[in-house]
């Protein structure tokens, strides 16, 4: 069985879970790739309704939520409990750490990464959004982030701190709304290597993978790159002398 093979079935067993037993059911964190086979696997799944959760709109990792289609819950009342935030607060004086340093102290406590979504990073500490589960023992576990000695505490979900967003705009001309021509204004790589990115699944749009270089993008599209960031494609305007396209592009830095 390949690796997409496992992630599927254990999707599938999720929503047979909601379906047979009657109850709420959730996978853990997904990251886009992983958030793609749970959309199709749940396609067609009789006598249940899913929604991805991350804990705040704009997550980037979310676990598939899986309810009776009779029950009578609403989506709010269905991903209540299901997402805590725990809370890093560093020192006064201290050095700021980045979202690698976080992860990287969370891991090496042995938590998997399925059990953790984003982490928002922001001055003096960050919020990380965690599977109730482990919290109690990240309180009593997690006393550095590196070598700076920080303090804890969880929050419910609806107590994040989404830190202040940092943006830059990018106006340019492309030839088409491809996304790989998208891909490479927003990220000033070269249109071949925006392509390759994409091939290899770096790429998702709309919080889904998109492995397709033609593929087209609108007004108002999300685009991330693993390990780039991310961009939305703001505006498109009229052509320029040449045929080209005019677009605005929001980069988050």
């Amino acid at each position: 069985m390949t690796k997409d093979e496992l992630i599927t079935a254990r999707i599938e067993d999720k929503i047979s879970q909601c379906r047979d037993g009657y109850y709420v059911t959730s996978t853990g964190f997904l990251d886009t790739h992983e958030q793609s086979l749970a959309i199709a696997a749940s396609r067609h799944a009789a006598g249940v309704r899913t929604l991805m959760y991350g804990g705040y709109d704009e997550a980037e990792r979310r676990m598939l939520v899986c309810i009776p289609r009779e029950l009578p819950l609403s989506d709010e009342e269905a991903v209540d409990g299901l997402i805590r935030v725990l809370r890093i607060k560093l020192p006064v004086i201290s050095r700021e750490l980045s979202h690698r340093d976080y992860l990287g102290s969370l891991l090496g406590l042995g938590i998997e990464r399925r059990l953790t979504g984003d982490i928002l990073v922001r001055s003096g500490g960050a919020d990380v959004f965690i599977v109730p589960g482990i919290e109690e023992f990240l309180l009593k576990e997690l006393h550095r982030i590196g070598s700076v000695e920080v303090k804890t505490e969880t929050v419910a979900a609806e107590e994040v701190i989404i830190p202040e967003a940092r943006t830059e705009y990018i106006k340019e001309s492309v030839s088409s709304l491809r996304l790989d021509s998208i891909v490479s204004s927003a990220f000033r790589l070269s249109r071949g290597k925006a392509a390759e990115a994409i091939k290899k699944g770096l790429v998702s749009v709309d919080h889904a993978e998109c492995i397709k270089p033609d593929a087209a993008v609108h007004d108002g599209s999300s685009i991330v790159l693993k390990g780039k960031g991310k961009a939305v494609l703001e505006e498109t305007g009229g052509e320029s002398r040449k045929g080209r396209i005019r677009i605005v592009i929001k980069r988050y830095i």
